[in-house]
């Protein structure tokens, strides 16, 4: 497979159906997460606005990344690491996906100032390692779009998972929100979420008509 390929293949995955049938956007359903939970979905949202090293998010980490060593992450997790987090927010038509904004270097400095969370996340690579291994003889970074797919596509949705899948819901939870949480509070994720905060309104006229639509009660 080319890395046109590939990189089509990931854009293509913005939608995943599911277990009701219907379709949603992966990158709508981050924007619920996020939106919805930031403060409390997991440790690393509620770390979010803090500083990483007197700088803040994601965004910091990329612009000072250059040829990131990570402090964390072993080399292979660090393939890992950017394989998955740019299949949960894949480069689309509105912006650049994960590793566009900086959030595996932003995972590896979070994981540097609590080390307590870095247990569960490389015990979830390995867990995904090792599915993948059991599956197709190859870890997960080495596996094509479609096998990598079909490991997630068991632990994304929890209410419908297996129970042998438990941990790897656990780990995927986890890590989605890890990422959500880089992704959203980088200079980039903000313009994805279209966020008008911090304007002068010189005259108030009330709430846009598209937005009381939008809402259902207008």
């Amino acid at each position: 497979m080319t890395d046109h390929d590939e990189e089509s293949a990931r854009a293509g995955s913005a939608e995943s159906a599911e277990p009701n049938g219907s379709t949603i956007s992966r990158r709508s359903m981050l924007e619920l997460i996020v939106l919805g939970t930031l403060a409390t979905a997991c440790k690393g949202a509620e770390r979010t606005a803090t500083t990483v090293e007197g700088k803040a998010g994601a965004d910091t980490a990329r612009a000072a990344a250059g040829t990131y060593q990570p402090t964390v992450f072993t080399p292979h997790e660090w393939e890992t690491v950017n394989v998955l987090v740019d299949i949960i927010i894949p480069r689309d038509e509105r912006s650049g996906s994960a590793t566009d904004a900086g959030v595996p270097e932003f995972m590896d400095r979070i994981l540097v100032l609590y080390p307590e969370d870095s247990l569960p996340i490389r015990g979830g690579l390995a867990w995904l390692d090792h599915e993948c291994a059991d599956r197709y003889g190859r870890p997960f970074a080495h596996c094509n779009t479609n096998e990598r797919h079909a490991v997630l596509d068991d632990i994304a949705w929890p209410k419908r998972a297996k129970p042998e899948f438990s941990q790897g819901v656990a780990f995927f939870n986890r890590f989605r929100d890890f990422t959500a949480s880089g992704f959203f509070s980088s200079k980039m994720g903000v313009a994805d979420l279209q966020y008008q905060g911090n304007a002068i309104v010189p005259q108030w006229t009330g709430c846009p008509p598209e937005a009381l639509h939008k809402l259902g009660v207008g």
